[in-house]
């Protein structure tokens, strides 16, 4: 039977504090422990193996670069390598989105540039400049009224899937789409009177 290594023993909230000289076994040690239900909950949300482990790399080395600032008295680690995992897993999320929404984009663009001129309408000029609008009115959202609405109207996902995705209530999702929407009239109102 192998023999552990002695860090291994040791609770979550002393491998935080270990040092430089030992730091990379501690990291291991908490990879090992944590990694499977944060690449659970990554692939919840994401649905592809490929993205579930990206983000939670991408976690898992921000949990460790940021590990000074892991409070044990404000809950477990593992809550906290939980709660960076589902903010990576929407991150990586939303970077999808955004990269199938340039592709869409993209190829709208190609699509453009090989038709005459005089074909482009009015109309496709101004949806144009709509969409522009739209994207930059979304920065003046609050930032979980920016992810709802985007992951609504970019993503393709419906209210119940949001609040799925972003383990949030229902009733919570709505609300922030509705004041969202609010928002984003209000602006667009305002710039027109």
């Amino acid at each position: 039977m192998p023999t552990r290594h002695p860090l291994a023993y040791l609770a979550d909230e002393d491998l935080m504090q270990i040092g430089s000289e030992d730091a990379a076994r501690a990291f291991e040690v908490i990879y090992d422990r944590h990694s499977r239900p944060a690449y659970s909950l990554a692939y919840r949300i994401l649905g592809s193996q490929t993205a579930a482990e990206e983000a939670v790399q991408e976690a898992f080395l921000s949990v460790w670069r940021s590990r000074s600032r892991y409070l044990p008295e404000r809950g477990s680690l593992r809550s906290w390598i939980l709660a960076i995992a589902h903010s990576r897993s929407i991150d990586v999320l939303r970077r999808n989105a955004v990269h199938l929404q340039r592709r869409a984009f993209s190829a709208d663009d190609e699509f453009e540039d090989r038709r005459e001129a005089s074909e482009r309408t009015d109309d496709e000029v101004i949806e144009r400049e709509q969409a522009g609008e739209l994207r930059e009115a979304l920065t003046e959202l609050t930032p979980s009224q920016q992810k709802v609405v985007e992951l609504a109207y970019f993503g393709g996902f419906t209210h119940r899937e949001i609040s799925e995705l972003l383990e949030e209530p229902l009733g919570t999702i709505k609300g922030r789409m509705r004041l969202g929407l609010e928002k984003l009239r209000e602006n667009s109102l305002g710039e027109v009177a």
